[in-house]
């Protein structure tokens, strides 16, 4: 995990150089670029390691309605997950750039449903706490001068679950930071289980953390 460990850390550096928000974090897997949105492709997991995306007014302002058009990435070179992975798997196709996130545009909202973007999520968890720690990062964009830079992905520690013919590995947790050019960055680090307690407070960390949990060390923290 050290290149994804590099790539949480210049992410960190980004509050001190906010020009380098503007582009997405070092990569380990295949980089995918879509519109408003760049991936990390893990092939041996099949889904992101990461998701990066600039969030403004205009994204979460925006008048397009959802449509739940999931389907495979036809960017991805080794091939993605398939719709046939979660069908009847008990788990959800999590979004990690949120649909609502996107509404810009019918191609910004549709690009959100290929399966790169997705992970195996609870569906309580997806449905829960998940969506409630997305709304709280749409509500940081305020006024027409805001921006937010915003990084979601899996964590794989203890992992010993996956789904499908594609093995899609379940994720244990997920974590999500963002930022402001020049402000603070928050860190969430939430179990992707059922019942999870939705105080969001209670799941705030830091990129260290997540750097730990990603090189094997199992920390019992929020659990």
């Amino acid at each position: 995990f050290e290149m994804f460990v590099r790539c949480l850390f210049l992410f960190f550096l980004a509050i001190a150089l906010p020009a380098y928000a503007q582009t997405p974090p070092p990569a380990s897997g295949e980089v995918v670029k879509h519109t408003y949105y760049t991936l990390d492709y893990n092939e041996q997991h099949e889904q992101p390691n990461w998701v990066f995306y600039r969030l403004t007014i205009d994204n979460v302002k925006g008048t397009v309605k959802r449509k739940d058009d999931f389907r495979p990435d036809p960017d991805v070179s080794t091939g993605s997950a398939q719709l046939s992975d979660y069908k009847g798997s008990g788990y959800d196709r999590g979004h990690l750039c949120p649909a609502a996130d996107m509404k810009q545009s019918s191609q910004a909202m549709s690009e959100t449903f290929y399966l790169s973007n997705m992970s195996p999520q609870v569906p309580s968890f997806n449905r829960g706490v998940w969506a409630k720690l997305e709304a709280e990062v749409r509500k940081q964009i305020k006024d027409q001068d805001d921006t937010i830079y915003v990084i979601t992905g899996p964590i794989f520690i203890g992992a010993d679950k996956s789904i499908g013919e594609s093995e899609v590995t379940v994720p244990t947790f997920f974590f999500k930071m963002f930022f402001a050019p020049g402000g603070d960055t928050l860190v969430y680090i939430l179990p992707n289980r059922a019942e999870v307690d939705t105080d969001l407070s209670k799941w705030r960390s830091s990129v260290e953390m997540v750097e730990a949990l990603n090189m094997g060390a199992l920390s019992l923290i929020h659990i």
